[in-house]
């Protein structure tokens, strides 16, 4: 019976494997955001803050979408355990370059697993991923643009009160 359900599985085992421990990064994502969002509020910078804990949530739902996809084609989506985040920072502006490095080592994960279903001929699995390929684009450009503000507006204080009155959830 074992094999049967093997067989009938819309997803491949190796990219189920893939995809667990994407749930795993996306978990450990979204609690880093979540430690994020708190040096935020105890520094002062609520927009900051704001815009952490929105980017904890979507990275959460990212997992669960994932999560979600691996059950609905059959497969053992697996609970991931959370490491222990960092909780000090040097600056706001080296929040987001650590922001913008997750940011990038899930969209290398993302194109793995996406060449992977391609050498495999997992259709599914690959058209499943196409949206995250689109949505990393989308973070990566985001935390890019307000790294940006720290080198147009300057790094003062002033400018880094400025700099958060500009960050908006959603941007």
């Amino acid at each position: 019976m074992k094999e049967l359900a093997r067989q009938q599985m819309h997803i491949q085992t190796s990219t189920m494997d893939l995809l667990n421990q994407q749930v795993a990064m996306e978990a450990q994502a979204s609690a880093s955001y979540l430690a994020m969002a708190s040096w935020c509020e105890q520094q002062g910078y609520t927009n900051s803050a704001a815009f952490f804990y929105a980017q904890s949530n979507e990275e959460r739902m990212h997992m669960l979408k994932i999560f979600k996809f691996i059950n609905d084609s059959g497969g053992n989506a697996i609970s991931p355990q959370v490491g222990t985040s960092k909780h000090e920072f040097a600056s706001l502006e080296s929040l987001y370059e650590i922001a913008l490095g997750q940011e990038i080592a899930v969209s290398q994960q993302i194109h793995k697993m996406v060449s992977h279903c391609r050498k495999e001929n997992d259709i599914n699995g690959e058209h499943f991923l196409q949206w995250f390929v689109m949505e990393q684009m989308e973070e990566e450009t985001k935390m890019r643009d307000i790294l940006q503000l720290f080198d147009l507006m300057g790094r003062d204080p002033i400018a880094l009160k400025f700099i958060d009155e500009r960050i908006k959830i959603g941007e």
